[in-house]
């Protein structure tokens, strides 16, 4: 693993490989690791970087401007918009003026939240197991219950979290992919994932900032993914100008790990579409 000083906070990545830049960005409550199979795969043809998120991984929480509340003295909340900013300097650190932007779940949504603040950075938007409406009340009550239940509980609390939420994040019939999954959340830094979903509930509506996608872009969802079902991935291909919809057979909300020979045959066709004639 490699640093890049953004700001306040060394930000993890791994880099491997030559070529057109691919960026990978990662779930909740994941780590760079959970790209390994597209790393190995595609650092063949492209550069690939995927980095640990503030707050994930090995990458620390930080203090810019993660820390909000009355006088900066409340709960730490990370806006999404502080994730896609540590992005482009990321990119930026890299020298790297446009990628393709693939991210699953929260990771779609820092992508979204990315293209619409710096749309001349995306050569290409992979959208994978995500959805782009803002939360509901129901959701951001939720998300910061959980918050303060990760917080008051620290490690214990995260793997009891892991525990009861490992059979929708991996499917049942997937057992290859579910101890990395859960040794992954099991190691996140529960600090870090409650700012993160104190973020997450207050994020913006995307529909709208699809519409003006003028890139190619992919939407994959897992068949029995029930976090983002196969409606939520339909929708997004509607909105989007420039698309194509993947449902992956026999996988729930990580089929990138579940079924990722599956997984990296359609990325890999979207890749090729976006090699520019010579």
């Amino acid at each position: 693993m490699d640093f890049a000083q953004i700001d306040d906070t060394p930000i993890a990545y791994e880099e491997r490989g030559s070529g057109p830049a691919l960026l990978l960005v990662h779930g909740h409550p994941f780590d760079h690791s959970m790209w390994r199979p597209q790393l190995d795969r595609f650092s063949r043809t492209h550069r690939v970087i995927a980095p640990d998120l503030r707050g994930y991984g090995i990458t620390p929480l930080g203090a810019y401007p993660a820390s909000t509340g009355p006088a900066s003295t409340g709960p730490a909340s990370t806006d999404l918009g502080v994730f896609a900013e540590d992005l482009v300097g990321l990119l930026d650190h890299l020298r790297i003026d446009e990628c393709v932007v693939a991210g699953l779940s929260m990771g779609g949504q820092i992508a979204m939240e990315l293209h619409r603040r710096h749309p001349e950075r995306v050569r290409g938007l992979v959208l994978a197991d995500t959805f782009p409406a803002a939360e509901t009340e129901e959701g951001r009550a939720a998300r910061n219950a959980m918050a303060d239940r990760l917080l008051a509980g620290g490690a214990d609390a995260m793997r009891e979290y892991a525990d009861e939420v490992l059979d929708r994040m991996v499917a049942p019939y997937n057992t290859h992919a579910a101890p990395h999954v859960h040794r992954m959340m099991c190691a996140t830094d529960p600090v870090g994932a409650a700012a993160a979903l104190r973020g997450r509930a207050e994020r913006p509506d995307y529909r709208e900032s699809l519409t003006t996608v003028a890139v190619p872009a992919l939407v994959v969802v897992g068949r029995d993914d029930t976090y983002t079902p196969v409606a939520d991935a339909e929708e997004m291909h509607a909105l989007l100008p420039h698309a194509t919809l993947a449902v992956i057979e026999r996988a729930a909300h990580l089929p990138n790990l579940e079924r990722p020979e599956e997984f990296d045959a359609v990325l890999d066709s979207y890749l090729r579409s976006l090699v520019r004639p010579s």
